[in-house]
């Protein structure tokens, strides 16, 4: 085998193999890339399933915990299931997180977009 054989079997090469050379030629397929992007689709199947996954995780966390309790709070009293009562805790608290988030994201876009106007950048970026 020559150089310009072992050339011609390289994709993209310039060398061209010899006319009178061999009579079986090889064709050179490219690998496929290995690293595939996920689509929008995979992102969503894989959200609904850990979504699916957190509402069985849920509901064993409810039946296991029906015992009545007797909640305060601020002078009000009330009877609930344990496991409603520290859901209801539990999502309270995600709010207020998401509250204080919010604020601060809202913070920086007035500081982001006064920063702009001082400068005299266009503030039109959303």
């Amino acid at each position: 085998m020559s150089f310009q054989d072992d050339a011609a079997r390289v994709p993209g090469s310039a060398a061209r193999p010899n006319s009178g050379g061999s009579e079986h030629q090889e064709r050179v397929i490219p690998p496929a890339p290995d690293h595939h992007r996920p689509t929008r689709t995979a992102a969503l199947w894989v959200a609904v399933a850990v979504g699916l996954v957190v509402l069985v995780v849920l509901i064993a966390f409810f039946v296991q915990n029906q015992d009545m309790i007797t909640v305060r709070f601020f002078g009000l009293e009330g009877t609930l299931a344990l496991g409603t009562t520290l859901f209801i805790a539990a999502v309270g608290g995600g709010v207020l997180v998401a509250l204080a988030g919010g604020a601060r994201i809202l913070q920086l876009r007035l500081s982001d977009h006064r920063r702009k106007k001082a400068v005299g950048g266009s503030g039109g970026g959303y």
